[in-house]
């Protein structure tokens, strides 16, 4: 086991060490994808997958890390911590459950302090079918102009017409409107591409590497950004399917003590979102039986959260602005999804090893009842 300072870094470059370090000393099977583009310290970018068990086994779990790039700081932690702990490994090992990380899904937005990938991409709404249509926002057409104005910060009038839409509509409508996923706009807010994604191409050949010899498939995806401070929302991460909806339940429900929230029927803070991540397991493990979550930890309130958000993509539009407001735009991103304190840092990590526990019973109850 090590401390929690050991466990967290201060940049992406700190935390890949960090990670393939306490993979190699766990002796997992590690492999390298390596991104096309260097890091904003110059440094080699890339999704790092690390194997805890055999390449074989039935039961399989993933956990990643920053498909929202700056949410890295982190799921990168976490899964630190979790490859250095013994009681964990020996666990999952007995249960015959095979543990498969993956380190920084979007490296560029880590390394960069951004959400996004470097195709300016929200990896989590970038999951479409690209053959067909895709899904129309025209409630965030109604607002790009105003997120993104022409200064930064934003004029009083800016925020006043703002303000004065999101008090005609209320504030859930601004969130599912922003938020949701729009394919309008290149330039915008969580835009979801016209096209896959290096992130999205390169996690679908680790799935179907490393995905394709299981039975039982469950994944924990960690995020930060939603809801109070500190507190890990469970949120229902397959199709809208009755079953995978009862063993996630059973699995991270906590006997009902803990609420699995979902975005089919409201009760997550998170909106009904288009093309989500997770999607690839069905189509690229079809054998396996699939159960996932996103544990989404709070930091600051939505509105500051957006804010954060508006000044980033003004600044990828601005990229000449001067040295000082560019270091508090970066600032304010990181501030708003990692909150750098020992007794956040303790609360993220004490409910992901619950989670990772739950992930691992629930997996070996179904294999021993032929589920």
């Amino acid at each position: 086991m090590i401390g929690l300072h050991e466990a967290f870094a201060p940049s992406y470059a700190r935390a890949r060490v960090k990670f393939l370090e306490a993979a190699a000393i766990a002796g997992m099977a590690i492999r390298s994808y390596d991104h096309p583009l260097k890091g904003r310290e110059g440094e080699t970018l890339a999704m790092d997958v690390a194997l805890d068990g055999p390449a074989d086994a039935e039961n399989l779990l993933i956990v990643s890390s920053a498909c929202h790039g700056v949410e890295g700081f982190c799921g990168s932690g976490v899964q630190v911590f979790a490859a250095h702990d013994a009681a964990w490994r020996e666990q999952a090992r007995r249960a015959g459950v095979a543990v498969l990380y993956v380190h920084a899904l979007n490296p560029h937005g880590f390394s960069h302090l951004r959400r996004v990938t470097h195709e300016n991409v929200d990896l989590n709404r970038n999951f479409q079918d690209f053959s067909r249509p895709l899904p129309d926002n025209p409630a965030y057409g109604e607002l790009h102009e105003l997120l993104l104005p022409a200064q930064w910060p934003p004029t009083p009038e800016n925020e006043h017409t703002l303000q004065a839409w999101i008090a005609g509509r209320g504030m859930p409508a601004f969130q599912v409107a922003v938020t949701q996923g729009q394919y309008q706009r290149p330039d915008g807010l969580f835009f979801g591409g016209q096209g896959p994604t290096w992130s999205n191409r390169t996690l679908r050949e680790v799935l179907r590497s490393y995905g394709r010899r299981c039975r039982r498939l469950a994944w924990i995806d960690l995020h930060t950004g939603l809801g109070p401070s500190g507190v890990g929302e469970r949120i229902f991460a397959c199709r809208d399917d009755a079953q995978a909806l009862a063993r996630t339940r059973a699995w991270w429900g906590g006997g009902g003590q803990t609420p699995i929230t979902s975005i089919y029927d409201g009760s997550s803070t998170s909106a009904k979102l288009t093309g989500m991540m997770w999607c690839a397991a069905y189509e690229e493990c079809p054998q396996a039986e699939y159960t996932g979550i996103a544990l989404e930890y709070g930091t600051v309130p939505v509105p500051e959260v957006v804010n954060a958000l508006r000044g980033d993509h003004w600044l990828y539009l601005h990229p000449g602005a001067d040295a000082g407001r560019q270091a508090a735009i970066r600032q304010r991103m990181l501030d708003a999804f990692y909150t750098d304190t020992d007794a956040w840092r303790r609360q993220i990590v004490a409910q992901a090893r619950q989670a990772l526990s739950q992930a691992v019973d629930g997996l070996a109850g179904m294999a021993s009842s032929g589920g």
